[in-house]
């Protein structure tokens, strides 16, 4: 029983075909990317997703034939609001990185509620007071407010199905701290009538079917990207963690059944999540974030001309086997977790006249390390569980040097994921569990990674830590934001 699943991320839309013994075919990908039409605004045209949504999976379905389920995976928090009579976006698609409702944030930091700008509350205020101020038609039950995933499955189903899945659901600041519903003290304040809003469905489970693809396939399973991609690499049970480095980094891990005990951010910066829920059974986990990683990379080829291509990083690093005490921060863009200091800047110290380009690219790909770690440390720390073994994929998982000096700064093994990007496989997971191709119990059995990489020398994470302090407050009036 194959599993098609639909994958939007921040820069396209793929779809693939997962057939029982886990593998991946029939990979089509659209790039979708947004536009930035005034600083600090981050936008998608949502009907160009919605036309790439049809286009990966209609051509997933026409070189696999049958499938038997859909599962859908999504950058998380990124706004839709639409008409629910012709299913037409009223605004763009507002995405998680857009920072256009700061101001807004903030004045309701200062009336006691607490929203951040990269969730999606703010963001759906935004559209509501643009399209309807008066909110005479969301009262009226003719608007339709969804993140990627609830426009993703309203789109497959033709316009018949309004769900998410608590994963989704609990990063928008509207859900209950206990996942038991929408918050009605919160819409209440925010003036949103509870009519918008999508229908929570498990993550896991028959709830619509794809009825704009060829046989109606039902669709089964629905989680966040970073929940996709925990699943995806079999941390089903406490303890067991998987780190993500993409252009920023994510790492999570697997608490269980309680709740983590604090309500927004926990004592060492790290978020609780709903990793999943299956009938009455909501799993739990907690969530660190590193706002710089690959893009780090990036950095160096575009802007500083060190390297040529991403892949070239470990050539060059590993040219030279220490940095000579060398240190780079990764904070192009600030700090996130444990620090939260949004006006922390990239900082390079310890050059020598005998500091070349092998020791600045090796430093640029340990200082990523070091921050893995430090995710790593305040997960550990807020979550109250030991990680014996960091499970890691995203695009730096192929970069050898990398992963070593992970493996290193964390003192523990990293197993790699056998795919770049687990969150298909995690998709499938659930969507298989619902329709019988798998069951949770199988996901030990299933998860083979393609190396695992121990620990070679211990690193100096107290010279890290004095190097990070030096990055720290450099823009004062964003280190003062706390969100």
């Amino acid at each position: 029983m194959s599993v098609l699943v639909v994958d939007l991320g921040s820069t396209g839309v793929r779809a693939a075909v997962v057939r029982p013994d886990a593998s991946i075919e029939h990979l089509h990908y659209r790039e979708v990317l947004p536009s930035t039409p005034l600083q600090g605004f981050m936008e998608y045209d949502a009907s160009a997703l919605a036309d790439a949504i049809l286009d990966v999976s209609g051509s997933a379905m026409a070189d696999a034939g049958h499938v038997d389920a859909v599962g859908i995976t999504n950058q998380r928090a990124t706004a839709v609001l639409w008409d629910r009579a012709t299913g037409e976006p009223l605004g763009p698609a507002v995405s998680w990185q857009d920072l256009r409702t700061v101001g807004m944030c903030l004045g309701l930091r200062a009336q006691g509620l607490r929203i951040a700008p990269n969730t999606s509350a703010s963001k759906l205020v935004f559209l509501l007071d643009m399209a309807d101020p008066d909110r005479r038609r969301a009262e009226a039950g003719e608007l339709c407010f969804g993140t990627i995933d609830t426009w993703a499955t309203w789109t497959l189903s033709a316009g018949t199905v309004h769900v998410t899945d608590p994963s989704n659901a609990a990063v928008t600041d509207l859900l209950r701290t206990d996942a038991s519903g929408w918050a009605s003290d919160v819409l209440d304040a925010l003036r949103i009538p509870e009519v918008v809003l999508p229908q929570i469905v498990d993550s896991s489970g028959v709830f619509g079917n794809a009825a704009a693809l060829d046989g109606s396939p039902p669709m089964a399973g629905i989680a966040g990207d970073q929940q996709a991609s925990l699943l995806g690499q079999a941390c089903t049970s406490p303890g067991q963690a998987k780190a993500t480095f993409g252009t920023g980094g994510m790492l999570d891990v697997c608490v269980g059944p309680e709740r983590p005990a604090f309500e927004t951010r926990g004592g060492a910066g790290c978020y609780p999540i709903v990793a999943w829920r299956v009938g009455d059974e909501t799993t739990w986990g907690v969530e660190a974030a590193m706002l710089t990683a690959g893009s780090a990379i990036t950095w160096l080829r575009d802007d500083m001309g060190l390297i040529s291509s991403a892949a070239e990083s470990a050539e060059i690093a590993a040219a030279c086997e220490h940095t000579d005490d060398v240190w780079f921060v990764p904070a192009l863009v600030g700090v996130g977790t444990p620090d939260w200091d949004f006006g922390a800047r990239g900082t390079l110290i310890g050059l020598t006249r005998g500091t070349g380009r092998a020791e600045v690219v090796r430093a640029v790909l340990e200082g990523i390390a070091h921050r893995g770690a430090d995710l790593l440390d305040a997960a550990e720390a807020d979550g109250q569980l030991r990680v014996e073994t960091l499970r890691v994929d995203g695009g730096m998982s192929a970069n050898e040097v990398f992963v070593q000096a992970l493996a290193d700064a964390c003192a523990r093994p990293v197993e790699l994921s056998p795919v770049t990007e687990a969150t298909t496989l995690g998709a499938a997971f659930l969507a298989g569990a619902a329709v019988g191709t798998w069951s949770f119990d199988d996901l030990s059995q299933l998860w083979n990674p393609r190396t695992v990489v121990e620990p070679r020398r211990v690193t100096d994470r107290d010279r890290w830590r004095d190097a990070k302090s030096r990055a720290l407050g450099q823009v004062p009036e964003l280190s003062a934001l706390d969100f």
